[in-house]
């Protein structure tokens, strides 16, 4: 492990704080101007499930959580017999002792003071702040300040609760670890606000969406800030709606952007076949679990990969792409919603639980984001599917004397239903030429990161490639990193120097649909290191097995 990574690990009962504790630690950790990477673990309980979060922090640069940790809060019996083994060498554990008897660990009574400041239960994740900011040497006045701007609700009870659980640490435990300041102060965002800024920084007027997790807090977040950013957030009946209401917003002119989860997208396919005959432009953000059907609602699965690619039924051009990192979500969002409108066709941002609800330290610069700018219809007959040399016709929005017809059916370039066999052939023509243009479109952007040089060569996509490049920081591995962004349409021409060789290939799925895409469409083999227990990669337990799999050769 990096020996500058520090790690705090809180754990409790769904209804304790833990996931606001975390959230606490991880912004103090970034007001110190460090690298921060949180990751919140939950089961799909309102009350009573074991939750807990786990914060990472560097001085400068972190991408992904550690679950090996310097200090480890336990609120009761079930999160100390979990964790206890996730100390680390000269780490703290210390538990709620109203609800652990072991003499041989510290314990603070939480409970037992917590009830002097109901409701009791709330008031635990505040008690573990205590503790992080006790064992990183904060004093009284200091952990005051925090408390009261991280906990402003009853913030009175809060601030003498954890002054109580402050003054009940053990003289030896405080001032532990000492934490250094960072490089530079970044934002927090985790992968869905990422999703959401960018695309509002790319000129984003609608999102609609039905929740589902882990794609739920993008329409929360624009919610609460929609008269802030300028824009509309509708939550419609179902997920059937959203598709068919976002084609009818796109079609008046306004860029939409819906989201959900597998099944959402399910019940959205129908629609997005609709916005590939229709030429409507549409951006998907389909948010990943663990599959099929409901399967594991709060856990993580990079299992969609070949539904996003092959959604819709039909000849049409998909534009599907996976970023790499929350920071790289941001950029790739906002080029998406560019693209869609640039070709007017449907695109999916691929995302997973681990990247949509983690948090992490970024570097984002909204004015880098180019504004979206459609081909628009200027003068002469308008006929919405004009049969042009790249297939993207001119575009015209109501009110408007002209007239402007989509349709679900084969049409002619007027928008008339046909049944014609040379209309029918001339409009897949058209369609296949768009997907020719968008190919050659995409060779002049960023659609493949690559880390390092060398041998071996690793290739990963999505939120992998965050646990892949924190395994080689970890470990003494030396090696090359190849990460595609774009998968549909997939940059072969940027990959040609691997063809015939034997790589690496990391991913989140039992089956190994990331290799199977590289032989496919570049004709890469690969050894696979997979994983789909629901749980995203651990960067020291990826180290090893990468260490196995090199050993072999």
């Amino acid at each position: 492990m990096k020996k500058d990574v520090f790690t705090y690990l809180v754990a409790g009962k769904a209804g304790e704080g833990v996931k606001k504790a975390g959230s606490v630690a991880a912004h103090l950790f970034a007001d110190m101007k460090r690298a921060v990477f949180e990751m919140d673990d939950y089961q799909s309980l309102i009350k009573g499930g074991h939750n807990f979060s786990v914060v990472s922090t560097a001085p400068a640069e972190i991408s992904n959580h550690y679950m090996e940790a310097d200090l480890v809060v336990a609120h009761d019996a079930r999160s100390y017999t979990i964790h206890r083994e996730h100390i680390k060498e000269h780490g703290l554990l210390i538990v709620n002792s109203d609800e652990v008897e072991n003499t041989e660990v510290i314990g603070i009574p939480m409970t037992t003071e917590a009830k002097k400041y109901p409701p009791a239960d709330l008031r635990l994740g505040v008690g573990s702040v205590a503790v992080l900011a006790a064992a990183i040497g904060f004093d009284e006045r200091t952990l005051e300040q925090l408390i009261r701007k991280e906990y402003p609700k009853d913030v009175e009870k809060n601030v003498e609760y954890a002054k109580t659980i402050h003054a009940l640490i053990p003289s030896e435990v405080k001032g532990t670890f000492t934490i250094n300041l960072g490089d530079r102060k970044r934002p927090l965002l985790t992968g869905n606000e990422a999703a959401a800024l960018g695309a509002v920084a790319a000129g984003l007027d609608i999102y609609i969406a039905y929740p589902m997790t882990p794609s739920s807090s993008i329409l929360h977040f624009l919610a609460a800030l929609d008269r802030d950013l300028g824009i509309v957030t509708i939550h419609p009946e179902n997920e059937i709606a959203v598709a068919n209401m976002a084609i009818g917003a796109a079609f008046a002119g306004a860029k939409t952007m819906v989201g959900s989860s597998g099944g959402g997208m399910a019940l959205m396919e129908e629609a997005f076949s609709l916005a590939g005959m229709t030429e409507t432009p549409v951006l998907f953000v389909l948010s990943s679990r663990s599959g099929p059907s409901t399967g594991v609602p709060t856990y993580t699965e990079q299992a969609d990969l070949r539904f996003a690619l092959n959604q819709g039924h039909g000849d049409f051009l998909r534009i599907v792409a996976a970023p790499g990192s929350i920071e790289e979500t941001f950029y790739c969002t906002a080029e998406l919603l560019k693209l869609v409108w640039r070709f007017q066709t449907p695109g999916v941002l691929l995302l997973d639980k681990h990247i949509s609800e983690s948090s992490m330290t970024v570097d984002v610069q909204p004015e880098k984001c180019a504004w979206v700018s459609p081909v628009l219809h200027t003068s002469g007959e308008y006929k919405r599917y004009s049969n042009t040399d790249e297939g993207v016709s001119p575009l015209l929005f109501p009110p408007s004397k002209e007239l402007i017809k989509w349709n679900s059916y084969e049409h002619d370039e007027l928008g008339i239903t046909t049944d014609k066999a040379d209309n029918i052939a001339q409009m897949h023509d058209k369609r296949r030429r768009k997907s020719d243009a968008a190919r050659e479109y995409l060779k002049k952007l960023q659609t493949v990161n690559t880390y390092g040089d060398g041998d071996p060569v690793i290739f990963t996509y999505g939120s992998s490639t965050m646990g892949v490049l924190e395994a080689l920081r970890a470990s003494s591995i030396k090696a090359r990193v190849v990460q595609p962004i774009y998968l549909e349409p997939f940059p072969v021409w940027e990959l040609t120097q691997y063809q015939g060789t034997t790589v690496i290939a990391v991913e989140q799925n039992s089956t190994g649909q990331f290799a199977a895409l590289l032989k496919e469409k570049a004709g890469i083999e690969s050894r696979c290191i997979r994983k789909y227990d629901g749980r995203p990669f651990d960067p020291e337990d990826l180290a090893a097995v990468l260490e196995e799999v090199l050993s072999w050769s």
